[in-house]
Parts: structure tokens; sequence; C-alpha cells
């Protein structure tokens, strides 16, 4: 029990103590980063799902 009780002290002044926390104009600046990226990569996603879609057509189109 000895140990467990070490590891929450130790974590406890890592946290308080070593770790560099950002600021709120970083962590603001990150979160916009962030969503960008996120609805860059949804836009390239959804338009790879629509080519994909129209080729298709076109394919299944062709059979018939």
């Amino acid at each position: 029990m000895a140990g467990v009780a070490e590891y929450i002290k130790e974590s406890y002044i890592e946290l308080t103590q070593k770790v560099t926390w950002p600021t709120w104009r970083e962590l603001q600046s990150s979160a916009v980063l962030v969503l960008v990226a996120a609805i860059i990569i949804a836009l390239v996603i959804v338009g790879m799902d629509q080519i994909i879609h129209y080729l298709l057509d076109i394919f299944y189109h062709s059979l018939t």
C-alpha cells in the first residue's frame, strides 16, 4: 500500500512542478488549428467519396 501512496505523491509533484501547462492563448490557438485540420480532412474525405460514388455510378450504369 505504501507503493500506491508514493506513486500518487510523485504523480502530484510531477503534475504541479514539472509539467509545463499551456497558456489560455496557446490552448485556443491549438484548438483552432485542430479544428481547421479536422475540417480540411473531412472535406478531402467527402470529395473522395463523391468521386468514387460518381465513378461507380458510371460503371454500374454501363453494365445495363
